[in-house]
């Protein structure tokens, strides 16, 4: 979607109009030992079959799969990668200093309407040298996927990006997110503060809280990023313009009958089809 070459509209434009920070284009990849990545791509593909595994049962995977590791360097792993199991990661899902609190609203809630639930959360990325993060803002009704960023490093910095995209013109009642600490952090939820908007987070190790989000992750990757074995951070972030193109305007959900998240959320009436 980014054409360096291109002799009209110059890079920064074309990342304005992609809605990309024009520095992300220009990002290398997060690197560690080709051994370490080999690791990291193994546990990935895993934990997106398997999100309940924590570091003993991904110790015990990778043991099988004939890597002879100690469950200190899979729990650094994991932590680099920013993964939860069903209880608390460590470092990476550890909130912000002294933050505030938040009760986890969704518990028996019935989600009948766009914007009622907007959630988000981050994952890694594997790229052939190296990896990045990203970070997507998810309509709960419709499963619209309102604004992603990529970024290198687990900062904070990205996620406000992609929050202050997906606040331009619309807002959600609830924002729901894990008690990372990118999530928990006073620039965060000062926005959504500001905006009325009412913050729920999941209780502490309990990723399934957030479960349509995992979901997407599944989808993002096993269609498109290990499909296409992206090399380089422009390639990854071209591929991924195009595929959240393609997820919001084309893809069916068959949670959504059989509609686009696009038509559920901005309430489009289906296509009528008839048989002749």
């Amino acid at each position: 979607m980014i054409d360096p070459d291109h002799a009209e509209i110059s890079i920064r434009r074309q990342c304005e109009l992609l809605g990309l920070n024009r520095a992300t284009f220009y990002y290398q990849a997060a690197s560690e030992t080709p051994e370490n990545l080999v690791l990291m791509a193994l546990i990935d593909k895993q934990y997106t079959q398997t999100p309940f595994y924590g570091w003993p049962r991904m110790t015990a995977f990778l043991r099988r799969e004939g890597y002879p590791v100690n469950h200190k360097r899979v729990q650094r792993l994991m932590s680099l990668m920013g993964l939860q199991a069903i209880y608390p990661k460590p470092h990476t899902s550890s909130p912000a200093r002294d933050h505030k609190i938040y009760p986890y609203l969704l518990r028996g809630l019935v989600i009948t309407r766009p914007d009622q639930v907007w959630s988000s959360d981050i994952t890694y990325l594997p790229l052939p040298g190296g990896f990045m993060y990203l970070v997507a803002i998810m309509d709960w009704h419709s499963r619209y996927v309102l604004a992603w960023r990529l970024s290198n490093t687990l900062d904070t910095l990205f996620c406000i990006a992609a929050l202050q995209e997906a606040l331009h013109g619309r807002q959600p009642e609830i924002f729901n997110t894990d008690q990372g600490c990118q999530f928990t952090s006073v620039a965060f939820t000062g926005l959504l503060e500001a905006a009325g908007i009412r913050i729920s987070m999941d209780g502490r190790g309990r990723a399934l809280d957030n479960i349509f989000v995992e979901r997407l992750w599944r989808t993002v990757k096993y269609e498109d990023v290990y499909l296409n074995k992206y090399a380089t951070v422009p390639e990854l972030i071209d591929g991924l313009t195009r595929f959240f193109i393609f997820y919001n305007d084309e893809r069916l959900h068959s949670r959504l009958n059989y509609r686009t998240p696009a038509e559920v959320y901005y309430q489009t009436p289906a296509q009528a089809y008839f048989c002749s």
